[in-house]
């Protein structure tokens, strides 16, 4: 993949995993599996490994967390989180 191909792939990746964390985090709206949201982010990843120079503050494999929704509560998880392997 030149690098023009990646440039276009990465800006769709970013606006893909944005819509879906929105949709996650702001509506409360699941609208991609956490597996297939999961492959998003990998192939964003490996692709940014592969052209550093394309890696933007803005892209989610630069976001560290934000904020939660007022009406989820706290609880404590009794095993282990795999998912935050991602952060």
């Amino acid at each position: 993949m030149g690098m023009k191909q990646a440039k276009q792939r990465i800006e769709k990746l970013k606006e893909e995993i944005r819509k879906h964390r929105y949709a996650y985090h702001v509506l409360d709206k699941q609208t991609l599996s956490p597996e297939a949201l999961d492959s998003l982010k990998k192939e964003l990843y490996d692709l940014e490994q592969q052209f550093p120079q394309l890696i933007t503050l803005d892209s989610p494999t630069q976001r560290v967390g934000g904020k939660a929704l007022k009406k989820f509560r706290k609880v404590k998880h009794r095993g282990l989180m795999h998912s935050l392997n991602d952060v």
